[in-house]
């Protein structure tokens, strides 16, 4: 594809991450088979499907957290799969962010602390890493709550601060591995309204996993796994 080429999404250029022919195995089973994606930047895409389909996995291969079997994860046109573990872990602080589930805080720092730490991380004195984390806090509507750590706060909360938390250093790409899936449905729509107007505000690309239908609606399209491969989309009347 050259740049300026439209693509079937409707956007031009290039993907800012591109996956092709993605195969992975757990065991005997087969989470991903020839699975292919792009995310352009500032796009906001939903990756859904049933429990199994391969939708954490995929997640887990674009970010680089695994390697695929077979097929290439392309980064803003340098392939992952030819990086070092230290070059993909440098990437996943600096121009990728991810959330899980349940936040996975460190349950000894407190909020201020967890968005802290991967800005001291990448070279912030801690002074100024605080300061910037007590801003992304207040954006994300938790301020009052720095110093409580997550056993302190509620399910809501502690996402909040996960989001800041992958936020705050800038990054290129989000990824959100069902971000709302152990929250209410008032606290889920909270939470995924921060998440976007925050992204559409710098620009951040998200890749979005979720069962849910009313969280899919947020985002830009949505690619449908079933079995481990791209499913054709379900349209209702």
């Amino acid at each position: 594809m050259n740049n300026g080429e439209q693509t079937e999404t409707g956007r031009t250029g290039e993907p800012l991450l591109r996956a092709r022919g993605l195969v992975k195995a757990h065991g005997r089973t087969r989470a991903l088979r020839d699975v292919s994606v792009d995310l352009h930047a500032g796009e906001i895409l939903a990756v859904t499907g049933a429990s199994g389909s391969g939708k954490s996995t995929l997640l887990h291969c674009l970010s680089g957290i695994v390697r695929p079997d077979a097929g290439s994860v392309a980064y803003a046109g340098r392939r992952l799969e030819e990086m070092s573990e230290k070059r993909l872990s440098e990437l996943r602080r600096t121009d990728f962010g991810v959330v899980f589930q349940f936040g996975q805080l460190i349950p000894e720092l407190t909020a201020v602390d967890n968005v802290a730490l991967p800005l001291m991380l990448a070279g912030v004195d801690r002074a100024g890493a605080r300061a910037t984390a007590g801003e992304w806090l207040e954006r994300f509507g938790v301020r009052g709550q720095e110093e409580l750590r997550p056993g302190e706060m509620s399910g809501g909360q502690a996402q909040r601060v996960a989001l800041a938390r992958a936020l705050a250093t800038g990054p290129e790409v989000v990824f959100a591995d069902e971000p709302t899936g152990a929250l209410d449905s008032l606290a889920g729509e909270q939470v995924m309204t921060a998440l976007v107007h925050t992204a559409r505000e710098a620009g951040t690309a998200v890749l979005l996993i979720t069962h849910d239908a009313q969280i899919a609606a947020y985002a830009d399209r949505e690619v449908q796994l079933r079995d481990g491969t791209v499913a054709p989309l379900e349209v209702t009347a």
